[in-house]
């Protein structure tokens, strides 16, 4: 196999495919924290276009030494993703409706690390079926492949949380919300998906 256009070109479709919900979640992260510095930001991205370059890399591994095992937990895919996106959604929610606003200036919620490694585990752990798509691929071209769907992912999550963060400065308290709705809508669209 050659690197040649149609490689990159279909690695760059992956990587705007399985951005697309990181990109969501993404916003929904801008949406509740409009005010964040331009250093998170970068972090947030970059630990989507990690975890979307990792997935389809975990599961090419997977199709060359325990496809057996990993074929047996496909179906826990869509499971996993709406139970992770509907916790974290669900608590950005409530602590939107529960929030004590004096003077109406509502504390807005902050993204912590464990919730960022849980959202890009929610996120792109779909992206282990890709792994059965670039089963043919040698393994460097495997390793090509991730690296550009993560070079995808990163500027598409930037931007999302960008759209975020300008939204919800406009819209202040009520974005956090907005944002858990989000994520849980992110969550049952992936699950659905998986499913059907």
């Amino acid at each position: 196999m050659t690197v040649d256009f149609m490689f990159i070109l279909n690695s760059v479709l992956f990587g705007l495919g399985l951005a697309m919900d990181a990109f969501s979640v993404s916003l929904a992260n801008g949406l509740s924290e409009p005010h964040m510095h331009r250093r998170k930001l970068l972090g947030i991205a970059a630990t989507f276009a990690v975890f979307q370059g990792l997935m389809p890399l975990l599961g090419w591994v997977c199709v060359h030494t325990v496809v057996q095992w990993f074929s047996s937990l496909e179906g826990l895919i869509p499971w996993v993703s709406l139970v992770l996106l509907s916790v974290i959604g669900g608590k950005m929610l409530y602590g939107a409706l529960t929030k004590e606003c004096p003077n109406g200036e509502c504390p807005l919620h902050r993204l912590t690390v464990p919730a960022l490694l849980l959202q890009g585990v929610a996120t792109s752990i779909d992206a282990l079926s890709v792994g059965f798509t670039i089963a043919a691929y040698e393994v460097w071209h495997a390793v090509l492949c991730a690296l550009i769907i993560a070079a995808v992912t990163f500027p598409v999550c930037a931007l999302g949380v960008s759209l975020g963060r300008h939204f919800g400065t406009r819209f202040s308290h009520k974005a956090e919300a907005f944002g858990g709705v989000l994520l849980i809508l992110i969550g049952v669209e992936i699950f659905l998906t998986g499913i059907f």
